[in-house]
């Protein structure tokens, strides 16, 4: 009995012993666990939370061409490239170029640039609804550029020497002309030095000096596309500038009274009191003279500047002789088609409708029904033609043509003259 009790008692020993070695084990087992579970809430999940962090931040940063730009140091224009070719990204253009190339032209060319206004004499030709006739004045606005620091402005003859007469008014020549300058209140009055219908230019002057002469660029080599600025007055609104580009060069154009010029086509808009004013570059400096626009429905973006080149040797003639020295024939003539030459027996080519007398053309011996249909050894058919043979020549030159008189032909010598 005692023994069976020993025996228990050791069995119970035994397992106290046993529970408490697998408590023991089992509380390491835990210490154990809990050890890793706290390093990796302490250190591991911080650590890879911070790199997720960086990778989206600084995917977020470098996403955005700007951010991305400044951080690595590449330019807006670069970054933009290259985000709208890999990541559909619709590229930006930075306009503080543009901008700053406006800028430095209005600054450069607006004291070059002057306001114009005209006054006429309008005198009606015939009494209306029982009243008297009347003389009234009338004004009208435009442009001009400072050609040299004592006061000579270049302009357009339209401007300045407009005269005509309608069934009910006659306008007068200018009766006064005065002259607003960049930045300065007072009106100068102005003469007219010399003038050109043909080329529509023409040279005023006003007496004061210092003031500040436009600087003139190459207008031959201008391109299409470059950047052009009009500055001028349009509406009496003064130093006003639009911007655009060279739509074309060397276009030809008729006028409303016929004549034909080779102009710079640019979109930058010209508007009524831009005439006279300036086309410049981006450097500030003067490629052309506005002179007209296209305008009516459908129509936008049209205006039209004589080349400065164009107009270097006419101005000098203007300051010089107050007008334009052009060598001379003295005939008026038609432009024969086939079918009018045909129908007439005549050759193709320009029939002599009148001669002036003592002119060249009299003097070389061209009569009225010659047909001409050479010049200086080249075909022609068009009076366009003889007359751009001729303005090669200088006045006193010796041109060659050949006519067909009666179905022979006859060469003539024409020494020219001086146009009246």
């Amino acid at each position: 009995m005692e023994e069976n009790e020993k025996k228990n008692e050791k069995m119970q020993n035994f397992k106290t012993v046993q529970n408490t070695n697998t408590y023991k084990a089992a509380y390491k087992n835990e210490t154990s666990s809990k050890t890793k579970v706290g390093f990796g809430k302490s250190v591991l999940i911080p650590f890879f939370s911070g790199v997720m962090g960086c990778v989206i931040v600084l995917g977020t940063c470098f996403g955005v061409p700007s951010i991305r730009s400044k951080i690595l140091n590449i330019p807006t224009s670069t970054t933009n490239n290259s985000d709208s070719q890999n990541a559909g990204y619709v590229s930006q253009t930075s306009l503080s170029n543009y901008s700053d190339t406006s800028i430095f032209a209005a600054n450069k060319v607006l004291p070059s640039i002057v306001g114009i206004e005209v006054e006429y004499n309008v005198n009606s030709l015939m009494s209306m609804f029982g009243r008297q006739a009347q003389t009234s004045t009338a004004k009208a606005s435009g442009s001009g550029i400072i050609m040299s620091d004592d006061g000579y402005i270049l302009t357009n003859n339209h401007i300045v020497a407009t005269s005509s007469s309608e069934s009910y008014y006659e306008v007068s020549e200018a009766t006064k002309i005065t002259v607003t300058l960049f930045n300065d209140e007072n009106q100068y009055e102005a003469k007219i030095i010399g003038t050109d219908e043909q080329t529509d230019l023409a040279v005023i002057k006003i007496e004061k000096t210092g003031l500040s002469k436009a600087e003139f660029a190459d207008s031959d080599n201008i391109k299409v596309g470059e950047f052009a600025m009009a500055v001028g007055n349009p509406l009496g609104m003064q130093s006003s500038i639009t911007c655009g580009v060279i739509s074309a060069v060397n276009r030809e154009v008729t006028d409303s009274d016929g004549k034909k010029f080779t102009l710079i086509q640019t979109d930058a808009a010209i508007n009524s009191g831009n005439s006279g004013g300036a086309l410049v570059n981006s450097e500030g400096k003067v490629i052309g003279i506005n002179t007209l626009k296209l305008s009516g429905t459908g129509i936008e973006g049209m205006g039209f500047a004589i080349p400065i080149n164009s107009t270097t040797d006419i101005t000098s003639q203007l300051i010089q002789y107050s007008k334009v020295k052009r060598p001379y024939i003295g005939i008026s003539g038609m432009d024969l088609t086939e079918q009018v030459a045909k129908a007439n027996k005549l050759e193709v080519g320009i029939y002599v409708k009148s001669i002036d007398d003592f002119s060249a053309g009299e003097k070389a011996g061209i009569k009225i029904g010659d047909v001409i249909i050479e010049a200086d050894g080249k075909k022609i058919t068009k009076m366009d033609e003889l007359n751009e043979i001729k303005n090669t020549h200088k006045i006193g030159d010796e041109m060659k043509i050949k006519v067909n008189r009666n179905g022979q032909e006859k060469e003539l010598t024409i020494t020219l003259g001086e146009q009246p």
